[in-house]
């Protein structure tokens, strides 16, 4: 019989899977003619948040943001706050560099997210109650058809320090790194649903702070989290310093070239079905080897690694979710997320982790990221349950 322990992380685990691969989209390419993604292309896509604002992104509803010394400050102190901004462009493959310190606090959650419009998704995120390790998680066209695609990374001090989290991305895979250290790799060959089931498509960048531990969150959650906020110790406060956005513009390497937009050839979400249209209007078969014919709407609005470190395989889980998508923005709310048990030290790549010996042992349980950011929407009251009974509101972005 499974250990009382071990089902909580279980069930909880199914649940936060669930809410991160199912955060919202404006319009599904999957579904129906979708407005043109806007490129970043060769544009700056360097903030430097200790100077301020930055251009590139834009606040969700309910988004306060102050500026200082440590960067932009993400600051949580009521249950129903989610600091969220995103940028207005989009990515299609490229690299992210972001230098965070993680909010810490029982029960609250820090996450940078790149997501696209058909619910591909790439994840870090930490734990404020949890001060020894980092996580990492990817979804596909939002599938949660299994949970094993989570892992967790030791890193020091990355409540009380600053470091540096990136994500590598070409449509050979994802590469997650924590100061220039590669922890995971992603291929075709180790991906749920092999090379159909890597991220592929246009993202976003998101970044934002959320309550996990709510009084109303389930149980295997706040557990996770490390317990219930205590907002007598408000306000928590996450910083990001800055951020490096390079667009490759559907190639592997960073593109010298003025890209317009991204344009969903036809609803199969594959980045050969991707058109790079060129801010001349021409179109950039090199880039990209679709030429299919594209909607007409349009929405408003770079590196070196080492060897790698170690990680950590997050349990499966087969329970079958609803999938759904909203466009609403409006009040401000947090998903729920939680908590694998610890795996062994060495062994080989599997389901997009890599293992290794010698790995610093984390001081809390391990963990496995679950929303994919901050969730800045009305609940929509899907209810889902798993083994015994683990009822989950979904919160969406």
């Amino acid at each position: 019989m499974l250990s009382k322990t071990f089902t909580t992380a279980a069930l909880a685990l199914a649940a936060s899977t669930l809410v991160s691969a199912q955060t919202s989209t404006d319009c599904n390419p999957l579904q129906k003619t979708c407005p043109n993604d806007p490129a970043f292309g060769k544009n700056d896509g360097d903030c430097d948040f200790t100077k301020g604002a930055c251009g590139n992104f834009e606040s969700l509803p309910g988004t306060t943001l102050k500026y200082n010394g440590n960067g932009a400050v993400f600051s949580i102190s009521t249950e129903l706050e989610a600091p969220t901004i995103r940028t207005g462009k989009y990515i299609f493959f490229g690299r992210i560099d972001v230098v965070v310190q993680a909010a810490a606090g029982a029960g609250i959650v820090t996450s940078a997210v790149l997501q696209s419009d058909d619910l591909d998704e790439i994840d870090w995120e930490w734990v404020g109650g949890d001060n020894a390790q980092a996580q990492t998680n990817y979804f596909s066209k939002g599938n949660t058809a299994t949970y094993d695609r989570g892992a967790f990374h030791p890193v020091s001090n990355p409540l009380g320090s600053f470091h540096t989290y990136s994500v590598e991305w070409t449509s050979a895979g994802v590469t997650w790194l924590i100061d220039n250290n590669v922890v995971r790799t992603l291929t075709a060959a180790n991906a749920e649903g092999g090379a159909a089931g890597l991220p592929q498509t246009p993202m976003q960048v998101k970044l934002g702070t959320w309550v996990a531990g709510r009084k109303d969150a389930p149980q295997g959650t706040v557990e996770w989290a490390g317990g219930y906020t205590d907002f007598s110790k408000a306000p928590f406060l996450g910083y990001y310093k800055s951020i490096s956005i390079v667009d490759y513009a559907g190639a592997d390497a960073p593109t010298s070239k003025s890209v317009k937009e991204y344009i969903y050839g036809d609803h199969s979400g594959s980045w050969q079905s991707i058109k790079v249209s060129l801010g001349d209007g021409s179109d950039d078969s090199s880039d990209s080897s679709s030429t299919t014919a594209a909607p007409t709407s349009t929405k408003g609005s770079s590196s070196s690694t080492k060897a790698p470190a170690s990680s950590t395989k997050a349990p499966a889980s087969t329970t079958a979710a609803e999938q759904q998508t909203t466009t609403a923005e409006q009040t401000t709310l947090a998903s729920s997320t939680a908590a694998p048990t610890k795996s062994s030290g060495g062994g080989s790549a599997s389901n997009g982790t890599v293992s290794s010996t010698g790995s610093v042992q984390p001081t809390k349980p391990p963990t496995v990221p679950g929303s994919a950011g901050a969730r800045t929407a009305a609940t929509l009251g899907s209810v889902f349950a798993v083994g015994a009974g683990l009822a989950l509101a979904q919160f969406l972005l």
